[in-house]
């Protein structure tokens, strides 16, 4: 049987979040499922007084999210990816994306979120694009499957907002 990746990309980690739950509640494999994004730990005032009761609510919105999302995905890593910065990435795509690193220390050609997307099974060119989204503080959510399985993802994800959304074969 033919593997298969869909991904898509979400400009909030709430829609990316309930994108993923969506999938699931469709009974969906879960935890073929990741989510890669950045700078979840940022915290932006514009003006006024801050309190620490301030940065608490935020910080707390954001640990939620991660505990929340985490406890939906099979494992979980913040990486620090050089060329992009910070990455929280949950799901299985964490073993291709560290399989990316050690390949880039290496010597690999490319950057080491780019190799990871295509080791996971993406076209060189998503992959690319998709980096790019990441780095501007966009989500991407990933799952692998068969091809039945992706296609359905593929409508949720279509669904819920999800943008440069891809379907391949992984592999070819």
């Amino acid at each position: 049987m033919d593997e298969y990746v869909v991904s898509a990309v979400f400009q909030t980690h709430s829609a990316a979040e309930q994108a993923v739950r969506k999938m699931g509640e469709a009974g969906l494999p879960i935890k073929q499922a990741s989510i890669v994004g950045q700078n979840l730990q940022s915290t932006e005032q514009v003006h006024g007084f801050i309190t620490t009761g301030d940065v608490a609510r935020g910080s707390a919105g954001v640990g939620a999210w991660v505990g929340g999302i985490f406890g939906l995905l099979v494992g979980a890593a913040f990486l620090w990816i050089p060329g992009v910065g910070p990455l929280v990435v949950a799901g299985p795509f964490v073993a291709s994306l560290i399989a990316g690193l050690e390949g880039a220390a290496l010597g690999a050609a490319g950057g080491a979120l780019v190799g990871g997307l295509v080791g996971y099974g993406l076209k060189r060119d998503k992959a690319l694009k998709y980096e790019t989204a990441i780095k501007a503080g966009s989500y991407l959510v990933l799952m692998h499957g068969s091809e039945t399985e992706c296609s359905q993802a593929k409508e949720i994800l279509s669904a819920q907002g999800g943008q440069d959304i891809a379907l391949e074969a992984k592999g070819k």
